[in-house]
């Protein structure tokens, strides 16, 4: 029996579990933005299949203001029901495709709790593609410093 479609009541939240998943979820977001600091973000590859992920993504989405994303209309009904169709097609061609990923709402801001969503990992690749080939994220590298947030991090440490 396929263990997702049993009953959710089955299964015990493990805190344990939860705060590995947020502190790998935490540190990909931190790697990702000092790359998005350091280097043009136009030249960046995100995946093998980027060139497809942007190609679909802006056949079914032409209209999507990525600079600002708002969580509410992103996770609406309507929306999901056109987002759902979009993942699935990643399926089996982008590697954990359906992973929870965090995802900047203010593509000129960093990760901060109030700017930062949970998406799947192919609706983050879908915008951050976007953001990076239409020169959204271009401003990252003059506005922040590469390593600020690890640096912070490590300042805490000692």
């Amino acid at each position: 029996m396929d263990v997702f479609s049993r009953p959710a009541e089955e299964f015990e939240n493990d805190q344990s579990v939860e705060a590995l998943w947020a502190m790998k979820a935490y540190e990909h977001a931190e790697v990702y933005f000092n790359i998005l600091c350091s280097v043009d973000p136009k030249i960046l590859r995100l995946t093998p299949e980027d060139d497809l992920i942007y190609k679909l993504f802006r056949e079914e989405f032409p209209k999507l203001d990525i600079s600002v994303i708002i969580e509410s209309e992103l996770k609406s009904t309507k929306e999901k029901a056109k987002w759902r169709p979009f993942c699935e097609r990643f399926k089996n061609i982008v590697e954990d495709y359906s992973y929870g990923t965090l995802l900047r709402s203010d593509a000129s801001n960093d990760y901060r709790e109030e700017n930062t969503m949970l998406v799947t990992r192919i609706q983050f690749y879908a915008i951050e593609i976007a953001r990076n080939r239409e020169g959204i994220n271009d401003i990252l590298r003059t506005k922040f410093k590469p390593d600020s947030v690890t640096e912070n991090n490590e300042d805490n440490n000692s």
